[in-house]
C-alpha cells in the first residue's frame, strides 16, 4: 500500500546486514520479472529503497523505474506501508521489523546491452535495471538467486556462485551486482581457456555464428590486448552474446561484456570484421573505462548524471583500438585497416557538426545529446566516440613519428594502467593530458586547445604523410550539384530527414519533415535524388516541391557546387625511405601491401 508522506532519515543499522534477491520468471512471455527482495539485519522506522536510474558505460539516463510495478512490502505475516519519495525512490515504514521482504515486478522486453528482455526463449537483465540499491549499505554483499521458469534453461553471469545453494550467486557490493549481466535460458556455451584463464562464449538466438570460428579469433584479440597491458586482470571472463534483428551494439563489464549483432551479419567478411572490432572494443573497455576511468566515474551517482569531458579518450581511444586490434591479431590485414580508417574519417568530415561542438563537450553533453538525437543532430554536434578515435589516431602518429615507432599511443595506455587503472584511482583531465604529454615527449596544449576542446579541423594529411600517406575525396566530377538535404522512403512517403545548416535547401525553406514531393514539377524520391541533381549544374535553380506541415510549398533552390561525400587513405606516390620505415613500424608490414 501507499501512504502520502514526508521523507523521513533512514536509521538502517548496518552491522552484519544480509541482502538476497531471488529473480523469477513464472511466465516469461508476460515479460515480467518477478523480484523478491529480502532484507536482514535492520533497525529503526523506515527503510530506503532506490533504483538506478542508468547504468555504467551507458551514458544516459534512461529511468528504469517506470517498468517497475507490482511493489509491496511485508514484515512476516505484516503488510508495511510504503511510499515514493521521488521517481526512483521508495521508502518503507518497516516499523522496527528486523527482517523484511519486498516484491515488485519488472516489464523486460527491450532487447538491448543495458537494458531487460524476457520471452520465452530466453531472461537476460542487467541488475542496474532490476534491483535496487540500499542507501548506505551499497559496499555489503548482495546475493543474488535466480529460478529459472523451465528445468533446462541455464545461467550464465560474471558472478561467482555460491557453494551448496542452486543458482545462487554473490556480489561483493552493489557495483559489482551492476556490473554483473545476467543471461539466463537456453543459449549455447562455450568454454575455452586464454593464458591459462578460463572464458565463456553464451550465444542466444539462431543466426549463422560459427562458434570454430569465432573463438580461435576472440582468444587472438585476448592475447594481442593482454600483451599491450601485460597481462589479465580477472580469474574469470564471460562473453554474452545475442543475435537478433536490431543494429550492433555492445556493453563492457569489469569481467563480462555484452554483444548484440545481426543474426547473420557472420559470413559476409565486411560484416564479420565488424564484429570482430565489436569484440575487440568492449573487451578493450575492461583496462580502459571499467579500470582506468575519468575522476567523475570513479565513484558512480546511480541517481543521476556522471558528468565528464573525457570520454573522447574513454570511448574514442578504445575505437581506435578497436581497429587496430583484429590488424594486429591478423583478422584483417592493412589495407582492410585504412579501409576502415577511410570510412571512420569519411563520417566525420560529412558531419558538419564537427565544426560546432568540441570532443570535450561532447563527452560532457552525452546525458542530454549523443542518445537523444533530432533533425539538427548532425548540424550541431559529433559523436565524442568518432571524435576521439580520430583524435587518437592523431596522438599516436605524433608520438611515433616523434620516437621513430620507439613510443606510441600504447605507451600511454600502459601509463593509464600503471597510474591509474591498477588501484582504480580516477584522472582528471589534466593528468590524462600530462600522460600523454609524457609519453609524446612535448607540450600539447595547443594540440588539446584545437582537437579536443575545440573546433579545428583534424589535420589529416599533415600527420599521414609522415607515415607515406594522404586522405583524397572522391572526385568531385562524379558528385552531383550540393543541395544539402536527405530523404527516405516512409510509410509511402519520401520524408525529409536532414536539411544541412546554410546549405542551399535550407536557404530556401526546406525544413526537416517536409515531404519530399518533386524537382521541376516531377516526381522523385530520396534514393533517386542524387541521380536527378546530376542533370544540372552548380548555379542552377530548380524548383522543390514539398508539403511541409500539410501545406503544398514550391521552392527554389540553387544549387552549389559538389561536396566530397567519401575519403580514401592511400599511398602516396614513391613513398621515402623514411614514411616506409614509419608505416612499417606502425602497422607492421610493408607499405607496398596497400597498393
Amino acid at each position: 500500500m501507499t501512504e502520502a508522506t514526508t521523507v523521513r532519515p533512514s536509521t538502517q543499522k548496518r552491522s552484519a546486514p544480509t541482502i538476497k534477491y531471488t529473480i523469477a520468471m513464472p511466465q516469461p512471455n508476460s515479460h515480467l520479472f518477478e523480484v523478491r527482495l529480502a532484507v536482514a539485519g535492520l533497525a529503526g522506522s523506515v527503510l530506503d529503497l532506490k533504483l538506478p536510474v542508468w547504468t555504467p558505460g551507458s551514458y544516459l539516463v534512461r529511468e528504469y523505474a517506470k517498468h517497475l510495478q507490482d511493489f509491496s512490502a511485508q514484515a512476516g505475516d505484516t503488510i508495511l506501508p510504503w511510499c515514493k519519495q521521488g521517481k526512483n525512490h521508495w521508502q518503507i515504514d518497516i516499523n522496527s521489523a528486523s527482517e523484511i521482504e519486498v516484491f515488485y515486478r519488472v516489464f523486460a522486453n527491450d532487447l538491448s546491452v543495458r537494458t531487460n528482455h524476457l520471452d520465452g526463449s530466453h531472461g537476460y537483465f542487467n541488475p542496474a535495471a532490476l534491483c535496487f540499491y540500499i542507501p548506505g549499505w551499497e559496499r555489503e554483499k548482495i546475493r543474488i538467486q535466480i529460478l529459472p521458469p523451465f528445468k533446462e534453461w541455464r545461467i550464465a553471469t560474471p558472478l561467482p556462485p555460491v557453494a551448496d545453494e542452486v543458482n545462487t550467486f554473490e556480489a561483493v557490493d552493489f557495483d559489482t551486482l551492476v556490473d554483473s549481466p545476467f543471461e539466463i535460458g537456453s543459449h549455447h556455451l562455450y568454454e575455452f581457456e586464454v593464458l591459462g584463464k578460463p572464458h565463456e562464449l553464451a550465444i542466444w538466438g539462431q543466426g549463422n555464428a560459427q562458434p570454430n570460428r569465432i573463438i580461435p579469433d576472440i582468444q587472438k584479440i585476448i592475447e594481442i590486448e593482454a600483451q599491450m597491458f601485460g597481462g589479465l586482470p580477472y580469474d574469470r571472463y564471460v562473453f554474452l552474446l545475442h543475435l537478433a534483428a536490431q543494429n550492433a551494439g555492445g556493453l563492457e563489464h569489469k569481467n563480462s561484456c555484452t554483444l548484440n549483432y545481426a543474426r547473420f551479419g557472420f559470413r559476409a567478411k565486411d560484416k564479420y570484421d565488424r564484429f570482430m572490432q565489436l569484440v575487440a572494443h568492449e573487451f578493450f573497455h575492461l583496462w580502459n573505462v571499467k579500470r582506468i576511468r575519468p575522476k567523475a566515474l570513479e565513484q558512480f551517482d546511480y541517481d543521476g548524471e556522471n558528468y565528464t569531458p573525457s570520454l573522447w579518450f574513454s570511448e574514442g581511444t578504445t575505437s581506435y583500438y578497436d581497429l587496430l586490434i583484429p590488424l594486429r591479431a591478423g583478422i584483417y590485414d592493412a589495407k582492410s585497416f585504412l579501409q576502415n580508417l577511410s570510412k571512420e574519417i569519411t563520417r566525420l568530415q560529412t558531419i558538419p557538426g564537427r565544426k560546432v561542438q568540441p570532443a570535450s563537450e561532447s563527452s560532457f553533453d552525452a546525458w542530454i545529446k549523443l542518445y537523444r538525437r533530432d533533425a539538427n543532430s548532425d548540424n550541431s554536434q559529433i559523436s565524442y566516440y568518432l571524435k576521439g578515435e580520430l583524435v587518437s589516431l592523431l596522438l599516436d602518429l605524433l608520438i611515433r613519428s616523434r620516437h621513430q615507432n620507439q613510443r606510441s599511443l600504447d605507451d600511454v595506455m600502459r601509463q593509464m594502467w600503471e597510474q591509474f587503472g591498477k588501484e582504480e584511482i580516477g584522472f582528471t583531465p589534466e593528468q590524462l593530458q600530462e600522460a600523454i604529454e609524457s609519453v609524446a615527449g612535448t607540450d600539447l596544449s595547443d594540440f588539446f586547445a584545437s582537437y579536443v576542446d575545440g573546433t579545428d579541423e583534424l589535420p589529416f594529411d599533415e600527420y599521414l604523410e609522415l607515415f607515406g600517406l594522404q586522405l583524397l575525396p572522391d572526385s568531385e566530377a562524379e558528385q552531383p550539384p550540393f543541395i544539402g538535404l536527405t530523404a527516405k522512403s516512409q510509410n509511402g512517403k519520401e520524408a525529409i530527414n536532414f536539411v544541412e545548416i546554410d546549405s542551399p535547401a535550407q536557404i530556401a525553406g526546406v525544413d526537416a519533415g517536409d515531404e519530399l514531393l518533386a524537382i521541376n514539377g516531377i516526381r522523385v524520391t530520396g534514393e533517386k535524388l542524387s541521380d536527378r541533381l546530376k542533370d544540372y549544374q552548380p548555379g542552377d535553380t530548380i524548383q522543390v516541391t514539398v508539403f511541409h506541415q500539410e501545406e503544398l510549398r514550391t521552392l527554389p533552390v540553387t544549387l552549389a557546387a559538389p561536396k566530397p561525400n567519401s575519403y580514401q587513405v592511400v599511398a602516396v606516390s614513391n613513398p621515402s625511405s623514411a614514411q616506409k620505415e614509419n608505416f612499417a613500424g606502425w602497422l607492421g608490414v610493408p607499405i607496398s601491401t596497400i597498393s
